[in-house]
C-alpha cells in the first residue's frame, strides 16, 4: 500500500470496481423509482386498496433504497481506489465538483427515502383474532 503512487491494495481495487458496476446501473435504477412512483400516485388516484397501496408504497421504498445505493456507489466511485484505503485523500476528494455532485444527488435520495417511509407507505390495519 503505496499512497505517494498509484498502489492501493487488492481489496480497495474489488470495492471500487464493486462500486463503478453499481454507479453504471444509476440511470436505469432512477427510472424504476420514477416507475415505482408513478404506479403509487395512479393507484392512489383510481382509489386502490389499502394492501395495494401497501405493497407499491413498499416498492417504491424498495426503488429509492436501490438507486440511494447506487448514487452513494458513484460518490465513492468518484472518489477512486486510493479513497478506500487513504482517509485523508478520500476528504480532499469528498471536495471536488464531481463527488459534491454525486454526494448531494444521494444525501436528496436519502432525505425522499425517509419521508416515504415516514408517511408515504400505507399501514395495513391488523386482521381481527379468530
Amino acid at each position: 500500500m503505496v499512497f505517494g503512487g498509484s498502489h492501493v491494495s487488492q481489496e480497495a481495487e474489488a470495492q471500487h470496481a464493486a462500486d463503478v458496476a453499481l454507479a453504471e446501473k444509476f440511470t436505469a435504477l432512477l427510472e424504476a423509482a420514477r416507475t415505482a412512483e408513478a404506479e403509487l400516485r395512479q393507484a392512489q388516484r383510481n382509489g386502490a386498496t389499502v394492501a395495494e397501496l401497501h405493497n407499491l408504497g413498499k416498492a417504491l421504498d424498495e426503488a429509492l433504497t436501490e438507486v440511494m445505493r447506487a448514487a452513494y456507489a458513484a460518490e465513492r466511485a468518484a472518489i477512486g481506489a486510493r479513497g478506500y484505503d487513504d482517509r485523508i485523500y478520500r476528504r480532499k476528494a469528498k471536495a471536488t465538483p464531481a463527488v459534491r455532485l454525486w454526494t448531494a444527488e444521494a444525501d436528496a435520495l436519502l432525505t425522499l427515502r425517509e419521508a416515504h417511509r415516514l408517511g408515504g407507505i400505507v399501514r395495513v390495519p391488523p386482521a381481527p383474532a379468530a
